[in-house]
């Protein structure tokens, strides 16, 4: 028998550990349950954070999104192509970051 989202996200809501983190099929969506605050019962989210290639989120936080309606008012704000222009912008302003140099194994080559 096998379980809705809804029933998922209802049991997850009820069980899951304050800001516990739950991975969806959608690479990059997490659930995130909120403990309450200032009159806010505790809650569900949706976070954004781009994932690595286990499935992990590569950011501490992503963007989080609570309702339908965010998700609306996000929407118009990266459709704006100002946007990528701005990015650009800032791209070729900032410095680039330090390349990290990749630890080689410790290991005898024959």
């Amino acid at each position: 028998m096998g379980f809705t989202v809804e029933s998922k996200l209802s049991e997850f809501l009820k069980n899951g550990k304050d800001w516990e983190r739950k991975a969806t099929s959608i690479p990059g969506v997490f659930i995130l349950k909120m403990p309450p605050y200032r009159g806010a019962p505790t809650r569900l989210a949706v976070e954004l954070n781009p994932a690595d290639a286990e499935g992990r989120p590569t950011k501490k936080r992503g963007v989080l999104l609570r309702s339908s309606e965010e998700l609306t008012e996000y929407n118009k704000i990266l459709s704006d192509g100002r946007i990528t222009n701005l990015l650009k912008s800032l791209d070729s302003v900032n410095p680039k970051p330090a390349k990290k140099e990749e630890k080689k194994p410790d290991i005898i080559e024959l």
